[in-house]
């Protein structure tokens, strides 16, 4: 198997984030973001995803979380697109929904090279812990417009920590499905011959 693997770091005044991504691993994963809730939902991607994930993040948490989590996202996106390289031999497509309890996310993918992001739902609370409920949407267009994704999304339910997970859960199984080798294809999966 070709070793689909990346490292990205990322400095601003904002956040300075060091990533090292294998798409091909077992779900292990060491992350420090500041964020405990944002931990927990990276730690279920690499789990779910069976990706090998190491992230740290030193954001500027006392302004809020607005910064490390729409970085995080930026960089992990990036990190997949490096890692996918020209995308040969790759499933291409995935579609994934998940229960969490009363809640459920879907999950539509393309990895395209050409992002394109749409959402739909609302989070029932503000806020899970320190995480606002709302930068999930934004860390999913964040990960999907660096990794060149055509992504669409869904949540529903009754609790905010449930409709998270469910979408974090969800973006790891389709991204797992989508960027799966497939054993049939040597060539880039699309009549352009390029992605």
């Amino acid at each position: 198997m070709t070793d689909r693997h990346a490292t990205v770091a990322r400095e601003t005044a904002e956040t300075e984030i060091d990533c090292t991504l294998t798409l091909d691993g077992s779900g292990d994963s060491e992350v420090d973001t500041g964020i405990g809730f944002l931990d927990h939902m990276l730690d279920a991607f690499a789990r779910h995803g069976l990706f090998d994930l190491e992230l740290t993040c030193d954001g500027d948490l006392e302004i809020d979380d607005h910064h490390t989590v729409e970085d995080v996202g930026i960089v992990l996106g990036q990190a997949f697109d490096e890692a996918l390289a020209d995308r040969s031999g790759i499933r291409r497509f995935a579609d994934r929904r998940v229960p969490m309890d009363e809640a459920q996310a879907g999950v539509v993918v393309d990895v395209s090279g050409r992002p394109y992001f749409r959402f739909a739902g609302e989070f029932s609370q503000e806020r899970v812990g320190e995480f606002t409920s709302v930068l999930a949407r934004h860390f999913a267009r964040s990960l999907g417009q660096h990794a060149g994704l055509t992504l669409h999304c869904e949540i529903e339910g009754d609790n905010a920590h449930h409709e998270i997970e469910a979408l974090f859960k969800g973006l790891a199984r389709a991204l797992d499905d989508a960027t799966r080798l497939d054993e049939r294809r040597s060539d880039t999966p699309s009549t352009k011959e390029t992605l």
